[in-house]
């Protein structure tokens, strides 16, 4: 059986990738959760993946990393990781790439953070910039493929790409349009993502750097996490 490395789920938006289309698709796999070091690349992930970071799949003597490639090593031995069709499946790798390059700017101002509600002081036109491609992108895969999902009728490896988004919104009250916005709300209740949400209101571990990264470019609301 597959072992899946992550870290604490209130921050860890690389982990929940191949976690949720690993629970979506049936992929059965042990989880080992690694609680964020005090510094990145700690010394706790580097004696287990090989760039000391997470997520990393283990396959027997096996390591991959990287949450991308951890999904294309999935898509060879198991069905559905991408759509069938060759035009989806091309798109879908396109977005997911894209994805896992981009959106350097709502990474920042946005960072990953289940628990916590939180108001902006201000959109800036950078964030406005990545939350207009998120928006086009979502419009496009579900425009041409037909929905429910981005690349058609099945979550995907493009959909767990984009579920740390959905995450994001909520926690920063993010506005999109009202098709991408019902995409978002979507994925929020699929019941893997739902799991997910609750385990992370449950961690009472606190990472002071995550914590004061998400409250750098507004307000908390609210803290819904135990403690």
């Amino acid at each position: 059986m597959y072992e899946l490395l992550i870290a604490n789920k209130n921050y860890s938006s690389w982990s929940l990738r191949p976690w949720v289309l690993m629970r979506t698709l049936g992929i059965p796999f042990k989880e080992n959760l690694l609680q964020f070091p005090d510094q990145p690349c700690g010394d706790s992930f580097a004696q287990v993946s090989p760039n000391g970071l997470v997520p990393c799949l283990v396959d027997g003597d096996t390591r991959v990393w990287e949450s991308l490639a951890i999904i294309e090593y999935l898509a060879e031995r198991h069905p559905g990781v991408w759509p069938e069709d060759p035009i989806a499946r091309a798109w879908a790798r396109s977005a997911s790439a894209e994805m896992h390059a981009g959106f350097g700017v709502l990474r920042e101002v946005c960072s990953m953070n289940c628990g916590l509600r939180v108001r902006l002081h201000q959109v800036s036109p950078a964030l406005a910039r990545d939350l207009s491609r998120i928006e086009a992108l979502w419009n496009e895969g579900l425009a041409r493929f037909g929905g429910p999902y981005l690349a058609g009728a099945r979550f995907t490896g493009v959909d767990a790409f984009f579920a740390p988004v959905a995450f994001r919104i909520q926690t920063f009250g993010l506005v999109l349009g009202e098709v991408a916005m019902a995409y978002g709300k979507r994925l929020l209740a699929l019941p893997e993502m739902q799991a997910w949400y609750a385990s992370a209101l449950a961690e009472t571990w606190r990472d002071e750097v995550h914590e004061a990264d998400t409250l750098r470019g507004g307000v908390m609301l609210e803290d819904l996490r135990a403690t």
